[in-house]
């Protein structure tokens, strides 16, 4: 596991569970539109990303930034050196942040109570840069990708995660930001197709050997 990789966990798991217990932190970093438009503290849109909700949240989101960043991080590094690869890793990761909270801090402007907080749309755009990457297990049976308690190939679970983050991004009824994770994708997508030439024919032709 690359160092920058376990350094941002750290700092994640640090800033969340110090958060926790000092509500001023807490009060400063969460994304909140309404504050972001009338007091121009465009930060929030970043150290946002570094705030959970509680240890399950955060458990969650950094097992996932665990798993599939190394071969990102890996991949950018082969392409640009270690040096400008990780630049452009960060870059996606802290990017996908920022990008996935533009359309929710849009949306929700004039809503005085409505917060956000978590590192899901970094974790998405490093999560589709290694599906576009990677699109099919070259086993053949698929992978076990948390929740599912069942494996499947990479590129089904990205259609699916994609349509159920739209989907209830649009119901908007469980206090989760979905949008942050559909943009986020998009984000992770849109970057590694520019930075990686030729991933997209690459990822479109193994997804046809495996279904011919």
């Amino acid at each position: 596991m690359s160092f920058p990789i376990l350094l941002l966990i750290g700092l994640t798991v640090a800033a969340s569970a110090y958060a926790w217990s000092n509500r001023d932190l807490m009060e400063a970093w969460v994304m909140q539109p309404y504050v972001i438009a009338r007091s121009g503290q465009w930060y929030r849109l970043l150290t946002s990303g570094f705030l959970h909700a509680d240890w399950s949240h955060l458990l969650f989101n950094m097992f996932a930034f665990y798993s599939f960043s190394p071969v990102v991080l890996a991949t950018l590094a082969q392409g640009y050196g270690s040096g400008v690869g990780l630049a452009l890793f960060l870059l996606l990761y802290l990017g996908g942040i920022i990008i996935s909270d533009l359309p929710t801090y849009f949306r929700h402007r004039d809503d005085r109570n409505y917060r956000s907080l978590g590192a899901s749309g970094g974790v998405a755009s490093v999560l589709f840069a290694s599906i576009l990457l990677f699109p099919v297990n070259s086993h053949g049976g698929g992978i076990i990708i948390f929740p599912l308690p069942f494996p499947i190939q990479p590129f089904l679970f990205g259609f699916l995660y994609l349509a159920y983050s739209w989907f209830m991004g649009r119901r908007q009824g469980d206090n989760i930001n979905h949008d942050a994770h559909f943009y986020g994708a998009l984000f992770g997508v849109l970057l590694i197709s520019a930075l990686v030439p030729g991933v997209l024919p690459q990822f479109m032709q193994q997804i046809i050997n495996y279904v011919s």
